[in-house]
């Protein structure tokens, strides 16, 4: 693993804090994709430059997000497009999905993302 592109030290502290406190959907959608239930193993907090993704699976590159309320400020939108932007410059595929689609379709959610790995998987 390239240690300039993943987990630098500079967020250690901060990714250990956001696996110790996750959002209640977060940790719904953990259940799901840990211990490879989907077929491909995830990490939770995983750092991606100076970013950090909910979750993160590097077989395919491919980063999960659950947007709070927080994603729809200006403030937020902007700082997730610049994300976004850093990841896709770095190969990685982003699914991005909000609390209101964790909570009305949560079934849908992980279709979404077992079609999206075994797409990337070819």
């Amino acid at each position: 693993m390239d240690r300039e592109l993943y987990n630098r030290k500079q967020t250690l502290g901060k990714r250990r804090a956001l696996r110790g406190d996750p959002t209640p959907f977060e940790k719904v959608l953990w259940k799901h994709l840990r211990d490879s239930q989907t077929g491909f193993k995830f990490r939770r907090q995983q750092g991606i430059g100076s970013y950090i993704a909910d979750f993160y699976c590097s077989k395919v590159k491919l980063v999960i997000e659950i947007d709070g309320d927080s994603h729809f400020s200006s403030e937020g939108q902007e700082h997730d497009r610049k994300r976004d932007e850093y990841m896709r410059a770095n190969s990685v595929h982003i699914l991005r999905f909000t609390n209101v689609d964790m909570q009305e379709s949560l079934d849908g959610v992980i279709e979404q993302i077992i079609h999206k790995l075994n797409a990337l998987a070819g």
